[in-house]
């Protein structure tokens, strides 16, 4: 029996795919499925194609064709196309053009006057990728078609569980505990999101962990001055500030909106002591921001919500095995577009069938770079 410890988007892709696959599958969550005390809930995130980084490219890819096997194996609209946008002297458009270019991505690169013809509702100083092969993703709808599969199909889903400790057994199979029982698993998958740092001692994972650093982190959404215009595409913009933006979904409110929120920036915490107090040091900013940048939005947020980023020192993710441990943290606030291939290379491991990225590998060593932004 494999056991995934946690029914975010992570774990919830890892469940689906180990069950469809017939493989028998205990899936362990703390609170209710579509929670919001971690990571994983809301209605609109961020897919796109666009990244200073080869690698991520060619993943993003590899995740739209799972992102289509999501949808037609649950009957679930999940991913929504709406084109994406990279704007800012700190994002550097033509670089990345050069790298969608070299991986055959379809995109445009285009000066500031022609931007803004297309998308009036933004203001532009200088050159604009975009690229049509990005949108949003909903996350709720996400974690819960998952999991639904994952039943209907064999796993044993156990919700208001939480796990507190783990032995590797003799015969090395590991018993897991929760506050009621202890599960015989021969996997544990630990997909825990901002709950990892402070499980690892307690279950006993094999060799550190890297550095993880929780936060907090808010965004906003702000109503469309034209509720008409069709064509608002997610972005992401770096300057001063690291920004991303897109289509709020039902978290902005029964009117169309428009979800805006730094990237950087974000409160240290933890999993059980985050105050979900929104900063308002980040709404002043993200505010002035948007009233400078967006016109075509009122600056006035509507909604404002918090939620947790769990962050690598170079925003990899982590993903590896060790003894009958697979370690899953596709994190850094840039992970959400991945999950169904995340779910895939997470169950790959826990059968034994593959070897961890070298990128998202325990033991490598880490340093600090750029953020890579939703």
């Amino acid at each position: 029996m494999i056991a995934v410890v946690g029914a975010g988007l992570m774990g919830a892709a890892t469940a689906w795919q180990l069950a469809r696959q017939g493989h028998e599958v205990t899936l362990v969550e703390a609170y209710e499925i579509g929670h919001k005390s971690g990571s994983s809930h809301g209605s609109s995130r961020i897919y796109r194609r666009a990244y200073a980084d080869p690698l991520y490219v060619r993943l993003t890819g590899e995740a739209r064709e799972l992102w289509q096997e999501l949808e037609h194996d649950t009957g679930a609209q999940l991913l929504r196309l709406t084109g994406g946008l990279d704007f800012g002297a700190g994002r550097d458009p033509k670089g990345i053009a050069g790298i969608l270019a070299a991986a055959a991505v379809p995109h445009e690169l285009l000066t500031a006057a022609q931007a803004a013809d297309r998308w009036p509702q933004f203001r532009f100083d200088g050159p604009v990728l975009h690229h049509p092969d990005a949108g949003t993703v909903d996350a709720d709808a996400t974690v819960a078609a998952a999991v639904r599969r994952a039943a209907e199909v064999g796993a044993r889903v156990l919700t208001g569980t939480r796990v507190t400790g783990a032995e590797i057994r003799d015969d090395a199979r590991v018993d897991l505990r929760t506050q009621d029982h202890t599960l015989v698993a021969d996997t544990v998958v630990v997909a825990s999101g901002a709950w990892l740092p402070q499980l690892a001692v307690p279950l006993g994972i094999p060799g550190p962990l890297p550095p993880l650093r929780v936060t907090q982190q808010q965004v906003f959404h702000f109503r469309r001055r034209d509720p008409e215009t069709a064509t608002w595409p997610v972005f992401v913009h770096k300057d001063e500030l690291s920004l991303y933006g897109l289509p709020s979904g039902s978290d902005g409110g029964p009117l169309p909106a428009f979800k805006v929120a730094q990237h950087d920036e974000g409160t240290p915490t933890t999993a059980d002591t985050r105050t979900g107090i929104v900063d308002p040091a980040s709404r002043d900013k993200v505010t002035a921001w948007v009233e400078c940048t967006l016109p075509g939005l009122d600056p006035t947020p509507v909604a404002e919500a918090s939620c947790l980023y769990t962050t690598t020192p170079d925003e990899d993710f982590v993903l590896d095995r060790t003894g009958p441990f697979v370690v899953v943290s596709p994190c850094s606030g840039h992970g959400a577009k991945f999950t169904p291939l995340i779910g895939a290379m997470a169950a790959d491991l826990a059968l034994g069938r593959a070897e961890p990225h070298p990128r998202f590998a325990l033991g490598k060593s880490r340093r600090t770079t750029a953020h890579q932004a939703e």
